[in-house]
């Protein structure tokens, strides 16, 4: 290999760690604008319906060039679209209600349920190293669930609930994506898109029916430029992470991803003076070790 193409394989290195961590410090900095909306009277799933509409129109004006690959899908990627689209507007609403870190910590679990899909679903046989990371991922649901009390491990509340299902929704749609390789960039981030904005106007209208647009309809200019930052947010790291995953091996994003959660439970405790207890830190680092483990696993 040439010297100017290892220069130039050092900086697309650069670039996609750069862009995994934008990706990471943007997910764990998103709930902050959507609290700061749900203050101000805006909820939860109206500021969903708004948000990603305008990342479906960002998303529209940057691959308008592919719109015929975005249409042309198969009707088993829809699939993936109601998927993906419950697992954002569940962490979404889970996120602005709950313990930032509880939340994201139990969203965390989907490598527990993800190595039970694939059980199932694709026959995955199941080694020494994915059952540690199963009893890692009990033991840190039961420490985070109970907080030490070691009885059933039952969600306390509907954040919980919400972030639980989220994490599964997010394990199915990994699963899922093993059988979508042939979506493009544009139509798989189109189709999440498209997803959380349908799923958030369906419940949206089953909540508060039509009333519930008509506070959408007088939004002011400061919650239109929170909207407008959380959609940049969603589009570019959707889109970099996408990028970076591509010429990173994935250990080595998988462990950038991780710090998601540090810049979560900083920004959680001098944004929101949240912090966690000793049992659900140890908790916690089960969860994470657990994830770490099975993605290891998964890539030797």
């Amino acid at each position: 290999m040439s010297l100017a193409h290892k220069q130039k394989a050092h900086q697309q290195k650069y670039f996609a760690l750069a862009a995994l961590i934008y990706g990471a410090i943007s997910w764990g900095l998103i709930w902050y604008p959507y609290r700061l909306l749900n203050d101000n009277g805006l909820a939860g799933v109206q500021s969903s319906v708004l948000s990603y509409w305008l990342a479906l129109l960002i998303g529209g004006l940057l691959f308008w060039r592919r719109y015929a690959d975005i249409v042309k899908v198969p009707a088993s990627a829809y699939w993936l679209s109601l998927v993906a689209g419950w697992t954002n507007l569940a962490y979404v609403l889970a996120i602005i209600d709950g313990e930032v870190m509880r939340v994201m910590l139990l969203f965390y679990l989907s490598p527990l349920w993800t190595l039970l899909l694939a059980r199932i679903w694709l026959n995955e046989r199941w080694q020494r190293p994915q059952l540690i990371a199963i009893a890692l991922s009990l033991i840190g649901a039961e420490l985070m669930l109970t907080d030490g009390q070691w009885g059933l491990p039952w969600p306390q509340s509907t954040s919980d609930w919400l972030a639980l299902s989220a994490g599964i929704g997010f394990s199915i749609t990994n699963v899922i994506t093993r059988f979508s390789t042939h979506l493009t960039v544009a139509a798989k981030s189109m189709l999440v898109w498209l997803g959380v904005f349908s799923l958030s106007v369906i419940v949206l209208l089953w909540q508060e029916g039509l009333a519930g647009f008509a506070i959408i309809s007088s939004v002011n200019m400061h919650a239109m430029s929170l909207l407008l930052l959380i959609a940049l947010m969603i589009t570019s790291a959707t889109l970099l992470v996408q990028y970076g995953v591509t010429k990173i091996p994935a250990i080595q994003a998988s462990v950038l991803f991780m710090f998601e959660l540090i810049v979560a439970a900083v920004a959680a405790y001098f944004l929101a003076n949240e912090t966690m207890s000793l049992i659900e830190m140890i908790g916690g680092l089960c969860i994470v070790a657990a994830g770490l483990l099975s993605v290891w696993y998964s890539n030797e």
